[in-house]
């Protein structure tokens, strides 16, 4: 399948449809985008969400767990990188609404 087949493809329609009518305007309402670093970095959503944060020149916090580490670019981007452990803690909750609060001003 060609490139050009490959967007015309019904499928591939209905993404790049939910994408414009659902996601954009929910990142365009949002304060900030908060990522947390995945695993497995062939995460097609992610990359559509990350570089749509970049576009719109959102805040983005990037959020390193279980020993998950930002790529460099990201953590270069990234308004804040958010260092926590596993699990939920009040420690982690507290990180992340001081991170919150640093890139929204309130």
């Amino acid at each position: 399948m060609s490139y050009e087949d490959a967007w015309n493809d019904p499928d591939m329609r209905r993404w790049v449809d939910h994408v414009l009518s659902d996601m954009k305007p929910k990142m365009e309402a949002s304060a900030l985008v908060m990522q947390i670093v995945p695993s497995d970095y062939g995460d097609v959503k992610l990359w559509v969400e990350l570089g749509a944060s970049i576009m719109m020149d959102k805040p983005i916090i990037a959020v390193e767990v279980e020993g998950r580490r930002a790529p460099a670019k990201l953590r270069a981007i990234a308004d804040e990188v958010v260092v926590l452990p596993q699990g939920v803690t009040p420690q982690a909750s507290s990180e992340l609404e001081a991170a919150i609060r640093r890139v929204t001003g309130r």
